[in-house]
């Protein structure tokens, strides 16, 4: 008996460990740096879904909801926002969040030389711990887009230990107080986390490992995912759906999103603003009318996305009615052409495009328009997080973008309108913009917003130093093993609850 027993317990012992579950992300691009003060990479934001938890989320509905903290109420007529911590928090370098860490954090955001979420908390003035676990967010007016605010980047909370180190410093060992922690970076290759065990909500993660891989290429991420090399992958083209469909081994998911995809024009961020695009708002007005955005959706996109010309697509409550989408009209692009001083056409522009596959395919299809209008325009594809430090150092004339898009419009437009923000990489200034879109963010009426926004976009939809040309649908693919993944329409691939069997 006691023999039995011996070999019984050596067959347990001899059992292997738990294989560990590794969940694999294809991503359309590389992140840019990995600190959320400083992100602004769509690539970036993925990562940090599993990465930096933020004080709010939101849900499939667009509603908020908690994360960092448990409730939230406005005070002082608007001017202040008094918030509830989650107790038992922990950020990945072992330190505890109260409101301390939270009081350095979001003042990292506002303070932080070249911080990219300043300019979304708008009026916030300051911020005071309240209690161990409360603080007051104090405003010098009142700011209806905060709490939207709160729901992204700027609600994203890093350990106070690392409070003042930022971009490459914090990008190395990032402490935030999400589910996974930063294990290796390899830079256009992979980015590897591994479960941060003290994690609040651990019991809501089943995975150990998140591995993020940037393809670029749309075909070659969806050959990786039906290889079985990768369970997820985002922004699959709409070519590639109906191949994905008819294979058992994974599955097309979809979800609206809060996307929209523009040109933006250096009109006055350094030398390369001296273009004939820059200079003169005709030859932007003619690139316009030589696009028909709904054929270029369907030859581009199958037919699948939205054509839109603002930052919000018709029919969302702030999309200004009366400025619809323009139709092409080549005979009047050429006529602003001559006014412009090229009387036989042939006006020069460069176009800067991200290199992944959506965007090249579309430009391809942009550049033949422009074409039967007079433009020439040339295409230089470039890494994407090269494209976005070129936009912030004005190293460009024009590029396509994309901006996955807020809850709020005011995140959508004022950080890349208003005179001086961070994300104005073209340096664009109108004072009559900036006054509607201050009053936009200032009131709390909603139609007093959405006609404050009205005339803003009358404006910019004048001086186009943006020309949006469509809103994608999001479609992801995964794997027929995985379940739990929901879809949010911000196209964030949250890890919690995900289970792969």
């Amino acid at each position: 008996m006691r023999r039995l027993l011996t070999a019984l317990f050596g067959l347990v012992l001899a059992l292997p460990a738990a294989a560990e579950t590794s969940l694999r992300i294809g991503l359309a691009s590389d992140p840019d740096v990995l600190d959320p003060t400083l992100s602004r990479s769509v690539a970036a934001r993925q990562v940090f879904a599993s990465l930096c938890d933020k004080l709010i989320d939101i849900d499939q509905n667009l509603t908020y909801v908690p994360q960092l903290a448990t409730a939230w109420r406005w005070e002082d007529e608007g001017k202040a926002l008094a918030l509830e911590l989650r107790p038992g928090v922990r950020f990945h370098d072992g330190a505890s969040m109260d409101a301390a860490a939270v009081v350095a954090g979001l003042e990292r955001h506002l303070r932080t030389a070249g911080s990219t979420r300043r300019g979304e908390l708008g009026p916030v003035r300051g911020v005071e711990a309240t209690g161990p676990l409360a603080v007051r967010i104090l405003l010098s007016e009142p700011f209806a887009p905060l709490v939207a605010a709160l729901s992204d980047r700027a609600g994203m909370i890093v350990s106070p230990r690392q409070a003042q180190v930022t971009g490459a410093g914090f990008a190395r060992q990032p402490a935030c107080a999400g589910p996974f922690r930063l294990t290796r970076r390899v830079a256009q290759d992979r980015i590897e986390l591994e479960r941060f065990a003290e994690y609040w909500d651990a019991a809501n993660i089943h995975v150990d490992r998140v591995v993020y891989r940037p393809i670029p290429d749309t075909t070659v991420r969806a050959a990786n995912l039906r290889a079985g090399q990768l369970d997820i992958i985002e922004r699959v083209m709409p070519s590639d759906i109906a191949e994905l469909r008819q294979d058992r081994r994974v599955r097309v998911l979809e979800a609206p999103s809060l996307a929209s995809v523009y040109i933006a024009v250096n009109v006055a961020n350094g030398p390369r603003a001296e273009s004939a695009i820059g200079r003169d708002p005709r030859l932007r007005q003619a690139l316009e009318l030589a696009i028909d955005r709904a054929v270029l959706n369907q030859v581009a996109f199958e037919g699948l996305y939205r054509p839109g010309n603002q930052s919000v697509p018709p029919g969302h409550p702030f999309y200004a009615a009366g400025l619809p989408v323009p139709g092409r009209d080549l005979a009047r692009a050429r006529a602003l052409l001559r006014e412009a001083g090229y009387p036989n056409g042939r006006a020069k522009i460069r176009m800067s495009v991200p290199n992944t596959t959506e965007y090249v395919q579309a430009s391809e299809v942009i550049q033949a328009m422009a074409a039967e209008a007079g433009i020439e325009m040339g295409l230089q594809v470039i890494e994407v997080a090269t494209l976005l430090r070129q936009w912030t150092a004005g190293d460009f004339e024009s590029l396509i973008i994309a901006w996955s898009g807020r809850t709020d419009i005011d995140a959508n437009l004022w950080g890349f309108n208003a005179c001086g923000e961070a994300l104005n990489g073209g340096k664009y200034c109108s004072a009559e913009a900036d006054a509607a879109l201050r009053e936009g963010r200032t009131q709390v009426d909603p139609a007093r917003r959405a006609a404050a926004y009205g005339r803003a976009m009358q404006v910019l939809l004048t001086d186009r130093p943006y020309i949006y040309l469509w809103h994608p649908t999001w479609f992801f693919g995964a794997a027929a093993k995985l379940h739990g993944l929901r879809l949010v329409p911000d196209g964030l691939i949250r890890p919690q609850g995900i289970r792969l069997d």
